[in-house]
């Protein structure tokens, strides 16, 4: 396993909610992450937000590791939930809120 392979490993592993994503949580850097953000935020999710911008290897690494694609990219305890359309459509019928439910994650916003 490359070194970049066992920081994705150890982010995913350790972090109940975690976004791979352009930008930061604060300053998101395309309209996918944003979106991906405002989702987040409205629930008040606590999660790691992580920028591929800032190393090539990572944003690289990162779709070979879930196999997706696409940048941006949850993961809910250890596992890959999907990119902006799959976490835009589970949020609008209110699949999310109920996915992050059931592991264990507190969701504060209107469900």
């Amino acid at each position: 396993m490359t070194a970049i392979n066992e920081f994705i490993d150890s982010e995913v592993k350790n972090s109940d909610v975690v976004l791979f994503m352009k930008g930061t949580p604060t300053f998101p850097q395309c309209g996918f992450s944003g979106q991906v953000v405002q989702i987040l935020d409205y629930l008040g999710v606590d999660y790691k937000g992580i920028n591929v911008l800032e190393n090539d290897d990572l944003r690289q690494g990162i779709k070979e590791y879930s196999n997706w694609p696409t940048i941006p990219q949850l993961y809910v305890k250890g596992e890959f939930v999907g990119g902006c359309d799959i976490i835009r459509e589970m949020f609008q019928a209110s699949e999310l809120q109920s996915h992050l439910a059931e592991k264990g994650i507190t969701v504060k916003g209107a469900a």
